[in-house]
């Protein structure tokens, strides 16, 4: 069933059923002509070709979100389902996308043409250059890292910060950083780490005591011989190694927080589940995923940007294990 066919059956011009069926801006088309033409449609099963569509006027209503190549953590699933639905709300679909070293799948940008290719992480010139290639318009970010006041990040990296002087005001100033094992974010782990080790020794003067990546082989392990070196304090990349340490450390006896306080990042649900609850870091990933959809519609659309960042400072949670 086409839209000639909606014409027909109607009485109508081709012309006219084609502007209602594809929402043509700037005509002026009678709103009981339309609500006809609506309804004729509905009834004779019509279905638009989004192919055509998508060639007729030069918009897929696809947005193309890369993904930096980390684990798809609670965090990353709240940003992604907020995105998803504000895109879906504006009638435009998000796919996403993870190129992975040395992997050989095609480009989604150049197999869907999206609308805008949008980036967790700023796109390096080169990568700009290959997508504007295959014809995308809108690239955000940009411009690569480091350019025009491009940042690396997206404005929430102050959570270790908050960890350690929550701890120091706690009185515990001997500190270990416990890391992930995972290389795929050995980068934003080696951030997150350096921003705790200068954080406590602009308020102590002191170094981080001990560090280790921990995992559940070697969490007892790694706990012992911090109890053993003086450790009272314990700040993990995330809440899922927050937990290791406090399982390691009950199951050795070790009092928490009165022996060691232990402070997660993320505030994900284990925080709450596991028992003592976790002391954690929230962030608002939702919000962050309500704004980069705005970002993407205001692109793809020609409207005005979001007036303001994402909502995304970090703020302490404290729980029972602080």
């Amino acid at each position: 069933m086409t839209a000639a066919d909606v014409a027909r059956s109607l009485g109508l011009s081709r012309a006219t059923v084609g502007f209602v069926l594809n929402d043509t801006p700037g005509q002026t088309i009678p709103e009981a002509t339309r609500e006809r033409v609506l309804a004729e449609a509905k009834r004779l099963g019509y279905r638009a070709n989004s192919a055509a569509q998508a060639l007729a006027s030069g918009r897929s209503r696809i947005i193309l979100l890369v993904l930096p190549d980390w684990p798809l953590e609670y965090s990353m699933r709240s940003h992604l389902d907020e995105a998803s639905l504000v895109l879906d709300q504006a009638g435009y679909s998000l796919v996403t996308m993870t190129p992975h070293p040395g992997g050989q799948a095609r480009p989604l940008w150049e197999t869907l043409r999206p609308d805008v290719v949008l980036g967790m992480m700023p796109f390096d010139a080169q990568r700009i250059e290959e997508i504007r290639a295959t014809g995308v318009q809108h690239v955000i970010p940009p411009t690569p890292a480091g350019e025009n006041g491009t940042a690396g990040d997206l404005g929430f990296a102050d959570g270790p910060r908050l960890q350690v002087e929550h701890l120091v005001e706690r009185g515990r100033t001997r500190l270990a950083f416990a890391r992930s094992d995972d290389p795929r974010i050995a980068d934003l782990v080696s951030q997150r780490r350096a921003l705790a080790a200068k954080t406590l020794a602009d308020r102590t003067g002191d170094g981080l005591l001990a560090e280790a990546a921990v995992s559940p082989s070697n969490a007892g392990a790694t706990v012992a011989e911090w109890i053993a070196a003086g450790v009272d304090g314990v700040i993990a990349y995330n809440d899922e190694i927050a937990a290791l340490v406090l399982g390691a450390a009950l199951r050795a006896g070790i009092q928490v927080p009165e022996d060691l306080a232990i402070i997660g990042h993320d505030d994900t649900p284990v925080a709450q589940l596991v028992v003592p609850s976790l002391s954690s870091v929230r962030i608002d990933s939702a919000g962050l995923g309500r704004y980069l959809a705005a970002l993407a519609l205001s692109a793809a659309t020609g409207a005005a940007p979001p007036a303001a960042g994402p909502e995304t400072d970090a703020q302490l949670v404290i729980r029972e294990t602080t």
